[in-house]
């Protein structure tokens, strides 16, 4: 019934869906299998991508040749570049989407990737032989065969509902939970454990009083995810805040006593950084409000997602809490807010490929691994299809590194730590977060897309081409020189230090006071010069310049780092007949396998001493 493939992907989130393309698109034959052909690239919880850190990873699928960046800006009602009061490093693009369109978007570019092949059913177990993946088993029974499988299962493994005292079995609200996987995984000496996330109610934007809520509209000039020539935004549509209360507090107290997390009939441990309401409450119980994000869930619905509102407490709870809130006086809810426990796998279990160390051609990706975010699991997907691909067409593997992007940061972060509770990336996990600005997303990973097959020769035409005109400008902006009586005054006016001989107009774009459109307009040469730049042209060589030093000193620490990463340890490296190695370090070491010694260095419990005497060792 069905031929062999080449990658089996099973489930159609968001990393099911990066996965399926990146191999489709590098050539391999493609199975994608989906419970629900209807929510392929479901957002599930609310509808935005990107955000802190989060957009940084976009735009870094994007440059590689994913589709999340193209997608999002198709699908988006709003554009905000958050952090723009900060340094560069911390400049974040996040869009509201229409929840019905992203997926629309999605399955159509999904159904025009010739290679695609799609399956409605549950898959309830691998096919497995001599330790090596060769297909897997739908719950029907049938057998399709593949070359690699790629398990992107996101909360469905045995995923199990909460609401207040009920609970039943689900991976989404209305939808089924999958069985079979991780007993079967289990069995084959995989450990799992569990964790939980949760969702805010939804309501009818119609019952919401907005004039008592502070609006939050969109950039004045909204910008986009995507390198490519996808459309910015014309009109958007107005996010808004409003604040809990002291009431809403009191009355969401009487409900703990039927909550499954105070209760512990959940076991799972949640995000940390995006805690339920009852948790914020109990944890922070000297703040008497917290902020609540008011978001449309499209063009043309008034469905709203109440962001900030996560709770599994009882629905007759959540309903008399939530009319407490200025706005929500007269709400009418279209769902309860509801809490999921499922099946993960501490991803130390896997190589730096997400490839699993057990099963050969067997890769994980997304919530699987004990990340959360759509974003987080759209990049490991996209990395999971290209390893799977290469690997079964005897290619090198691919592995971004931590002063690539953000991307190598999660899956280091992942594979080498692990993690206990839902990773979630912050800029703050990345040393070398000043090379991984947004900006340069194209700059540092195009080309790399492009030798995967993935990003196009215009898209690496215009890489070069920004390349090109941000040199330029920066080297026109040297020769322009400026008199004390030309400026003085305009600096005066905007309190910065004043000039005392003739000065280089690239000088004054040091100055953390001045942006590049302020020092433009000092001098009639600059603002001819520039009448026709792009912004993100005079952007990139501000930033270039401003931060020329911190760029230069992150450059030396990462190839320092680079130097071990370089250094390669065998597969088979015995860590246990090395008796100058810490008891821990040899456990760790043992376990996790790492490939060279700048990976070794990252593992928890692995000191620098422990590495000296590994080098000493690779040395001989």
């Amino acid at each position: 019934m069905f031929p062999q493939y080449d990658v089996i992907v099973v489930g159609a989130g968001h990393a099911g869906c990066e996965a399926a393309a990146a191999a489709a698109n590098m050539g391999s034959k493609v199975m994608l299998v989906t419970m629900n052909m209807n929510t392929i690239a479901q957002m599930s919880c609310n509808p935005a991508m990107g955000g802190v850190a989060k957009g940084q990873i976009v735009r870094e699928i994007d440059a590689l040749g994913g589709y999340s960046g193209i997608i999002s800006d198709k699908s988006m009602i709003q554009f905000r570049m958050l952090n723009k009061s900060k340094g560069p490093a911390m400049w974040s693009p996040r869009t509201q989407n229409d929840r019905m369109r992203f997926a629309e978007e999605w399955r159509i570019a999904l159904e025009q990737t010739p290679n695609v092949d799609f399956w409605q059913e549950m898959v309830s177990g691998l096919v497995i032989k001599d330790k090596r993946v060769i297909g897997v088993r739908t719950s029907m029974g049938l057998e399709i065969m593949g070359k690699s499988v790629v398990l992107t299962n996101g909360t469905f493994l045995n995923g199990l509902i909460h609401i207040g005292e009920k609970r039943f079995g689900g991976g989404r609200t209305g939808e089924k939970a999958a069985t079979g996987i991780t007993e079967q995984l289990v069995g084959l000496g995989f450990e799992s454990g569990r964790m939980k996330t949760g969702t805010p109610p939804r309501v009818d934007g119609r019952s919401l009083n907005w004039n008592v809520m502070e609006e939050q509209p969109g950039d004045e000039i909204p910008g986009k995810f995507s390198f490519t020539d996808t459309m910015p935004l014309k009109n958007q549509r107005p996010c808004h805040i409003t604040y809990t209360n002291s009431d809403v507090h009191d009355i969401l107290k009487t409900g703990f006593e039927k909550s499954p997390m105070f209760t512990g009939r959940i076991k799972g441990l949640g995000p940390r950084y995006c805690p339920s309401i009852e948790d914020k409450i109990n944890r922070f119980a000297e703040r008497d409000r917290h902020q609540i994000f008011v978001e449309p869930e499209g063009w043309n619905t008034v469905e709203i997602y109440v962001n900030g509102f996560s709770t599994s407490l009882p629905e007759d709870v959540q309903y008399k809490a939530i009319t407490k809130i200025p706005g929500f006086e007269h709400v009418k809810m279209f769902r309860p807010g509801y809490a999921i426990e499922y099946d993960y796998f501490p991803p130390t279990q896997l190589q730096p490929t997400l490839e699993t160390k057990l099963i050969d051609n067997l890769y994980f990706a997304g919530q699987i691994n004990g990340t959360t975010g759509y974003e987080e699991a759209a990049s490991q997907g996209l990395m999971a299809g290209i390893n799977a691909h290469n690997k079964v067409h005897e290619k090198d593997s691919f592995v971004l590194g931590r002063s690539e992007s953000y991307i190598g940061v999660l899956i280091d972060d992942l594979i080498n730590k692990g993690t206990d509770e839902p990773y979630r990336m912050f800029t703050s996990r990345a040393e070398f977060r000043i090379l991984l600005r947004q900006d340069n997303a194209d700059i540092r990973l195009t080309e790399i897309g492009h030798k995967l097959g993935l990003a196009s020769q215009t898209r690496l035409d215009n890489v070069n081409q920004k390349i090109s005109d941000t040199k330029k400008l920066i080297e026109q902006l040297n020769q322009i020189k400026v008199k004390p009586e030309e400026i003085n005054s305009k600096l005066q006016d905007i309190n910065s230090a004043i000039i005392r001989e003739k000065t280089p107009l690239i000088n004054f774009l040091r100055r953390p006071e001045l942006d590049v459109q302020q020092v433009i307009s000092f001098h009639s040469e600059a603002l001819e010069l520039t009448k026709n730049t792009p912004i993100e042209i005079l952007e990139q060589a501000s930033i270039l310049i401003k931060y020329e030093t911190y760029i230069e000193k992150e450059k030396n620490l990462a190839d320092q780092m680079g130097n071990l990463d370089n250094k390669k340890i065998p597969g088979d490296f015995n860590y246990r007949n090395i008796p100058a190695l810490s008891a821990e370090a040899k456990e760790k070491l043992s376990n996790i396998m790492p490939s060279n010694l700048g990976q070794a260095s990252r593992i928890s419990g692995v000191n620098p001493a422990d590495i000296s005497v590994l080098m000493v060792y690779m040395a001989r």
